[in-house]
C-alpha cells in the first residue's frame, strides 16, 4: 500500500519504514459514524433474528455432543481451507479412531490410510482452541492479551513446519510480515494497538455488539499481531465473541465457509476500509454473512434432528445389535468394527453383522476401499454435514 493508495477519510496513515512505510490504523471507534440506517439496519436485525434462532433451537434439541463437535468441526476445516489446508471430514473422524486405538488392526495411533494426516492438526488444534476459549469464558475469564497468546500457541502447536511461517508461537511477532504489497504495523506498534483494540471490547464499544464485532474483526486483520495464524486466530475470536455477547449457546456458527465462499470479496472490504474509511461496506458484508450462517446453521441442525427422530422411529424398538448401532451413530457416526464391538459389548463377529446390515440399508458406507482395517461412516449423518449451502432447501424437514 502506498501514499496514492489512501484517502483523507482512510482510518489510518502510512508511517515510513526503512524504504516502504508501514501502515498505522487509528484506534476505533471510527472518527465518522456508521450509518445504522435502511440497508443495514434491516441487516442487522436479520442477523439478530437468525442468531436467537439457533441459539433457541440450540437449546430446545437435546443433541449428543459429538454432533455440535461436528459443526464446530466444519468451521475448524472451512478456516484451515481458507489458509490452504487439504482435508476432509473422512480424514479428521479416520484420525481420531486411531488414536483412540479403535482401529481394527489393533495398533493404536496408527495412521495407515488416512490422507491429509499433516493438515488435519490444524483442524484439530482450531476445534481445541474454540473449546478452550469457551471454557475460559464460561469459568469466569475473559477475552484478553493473554488469552489471545494461549489460543495462538493453540493453533500452531505441532503444526508441521512447512505449515508455519513464525518462529513466536504463543507471543506477538518480533519482525514485520506482508500481506502482498500491504505492510501491517511493525512490531515496535503491535502492543499499544492491540491493548487499545482489548479496551475497547471490554468496555463494550460503541454500536450494536455485532457491529463492533465486526470493527474488531477489520482492526485485528489490519494490526496483523502475530508472525503467522493470524486469519485462523482472527475468525476463532468471532465464534468467542459471539458466544461471549449471548449471541451464541454453542459455537455452531460457521463464518469461515462465508468468508472461504466469498474470498475477494472479504479482502476487498477490508482493504476499503483501510484505503478510504469504507466502514458501511464491511459491516454490510460481515451481517450479512451472520444472518446466512446462521439460517444455513439453523437448517443443518433441524435435518440432523429430524433425521435422528427418523432412525429412533425405525430402529428404537428391538435390540438387535443393528438397531442399537442405528441408534448411536449420532454419538459414533465415524465406526469400525473393533469400535463397534467395544461400543456394543459384542463379539466382533456380531459387530460386522451389524455393520453389514447397515450398510445394506445404506446407512452406513464404507470409505476406505480396503480389504481388512475397513471404516465406515454414517451416510445421511455425513451428506448434512457436507451439504454445500445451496441445496439445503431439499433437505427433509422436521
Amino acid at each position: 500500500m502506498r501514499d496514492g493508495e489512501i484517502e483523507e477519510s482512510a482510518p489510518g496513515e502510512l508511517v515510513s519504514y526503512g524504504r516502504e512505510s508501514y501502515y498505522r490504523p487509528d484506534p476505533l471507534p471510527p472518527s465518522g459514524d456508521i450509518e445504522l440506517e435502511t440497508d443495514l439496519s434491516h441487516l442487522l436485525a436479520d442477523a439478530t433474528f437468525w442468531l436467537g434462532k439457533l441459539s433457541g433451537i440450540s437449546l430446545e434439541l437435546d443433541f449428543p455432543p459429538v454432533l455440535y463437535t461436528s459443526l464446530l468441526r466444519k468451521e475448524a476445516m472451512e478456516s484451515a481451507q481458507i489458509e490452504g489446508a487439504d482435508v476432509d471430514y473422512n480424514a479428521l473422524y479416520s484420525l481420531e479412531t486411531r488414536r483412540l486405538g479403535a482401529s481394527d488392526d489393533g495398533q493404536p495411533g496408527s495412521e495407515t490410510g488416512v490422507s491429509g494426516t499433516k493438515d488435519t492438526q490444524e483442524v484439530l488444534n482450531y476445534e481445541r482452541a474454540i473449546e478452550d476459549g469457551i471454557a475460559t469464558l464460561d469459568s469466569g475469564g475473559e477475552l484478553s492479551v493473554s488469552l489471545l497468546h494461549t489460543l495462538h500457541e493453540a493453533l500452531l502447536t505441532n503444526v508441521p513446519d512447512e505449515r508455519v511461517e513464525t518462529e513466536t508461537i504463543g507471543a506477538y511477532k518480533t519482525v514485520p510480515n506482508h500481506l502482498g504489497d500491504f505492510l501491517p504495523p511493525v512490531p515496535g506498534e503491535v502492543d499499544g494497538l492491540m491493548d487499545a483494540l482489548m479496551t475497547y471490547y471490554r468496555t463494550g464499544g460503541r454500536y450494536h455488539a455485532l457491529v463492533d464485532i465486526a470493527l474488531f474483526h477489520y482492526q485485528f486483520e489490519t494490526i496483523h499481531p502475530y508472525g503467522d495464524g493470524n486469519g485462523r486466530l482472527g475468525r476463532l475470536l468471532l465464534t468467542l465473541q459471539l458466544y461471549d455477547n449471548d449471541f451464541l449457546e454453542r459455537p455452531n456458527l460457521y463464518l469461515s465457509e462465508y468468508f472461504n465462499r466469498n474470498k475477494a470479496t472479504y479482502v476487498d472490504r477490508l482493504e476499503a476500509v483501510r484505503a478510504r474509511g469504507d466502514w458501511n461496506a464491511w459491516v454490510s458484508f460481515f451481517l450479512t454473512g451472520v444472518a446466512q450462517q446462521a439460517r444455513e446453521s439453523v437448517d443443518r441442525t433441524l435435518a440432523l434432528d429430524s433425521l435422528r427422530r427418523r432412525y429412533e422411529e425405525e430402529y428404537g424398538g428391538v435390540q438387535y445389535a443393528k438397531n442399537r448401532l442405528a441408534c448411536t451413530l449420532f454419538e459414533q457416526p465415524y465406526v469400525t468394527t473393533r469400535s463397534v464391538a467395544d461400543r456394543l459389548d459384542v463379539e466382533r463377529s456380531t459387530a460386522y453383522r451389524a455393520i453389514d446390515a447397515l450398510v445394506e440399508a445404506d446407512v452406513l458406507e464404507e470409505v476406505t476401499g480396503n480389504d481388512r482395517n475397513k471404516e465406515y461412516r454414517a451416510t445421511e449423518i455425513f451428506e448434512i454435514l457436507e451439504q454445500p449451502p445451496q441445496t439445503y432447501g431439499t433437505w427433509p424437514r422436521a
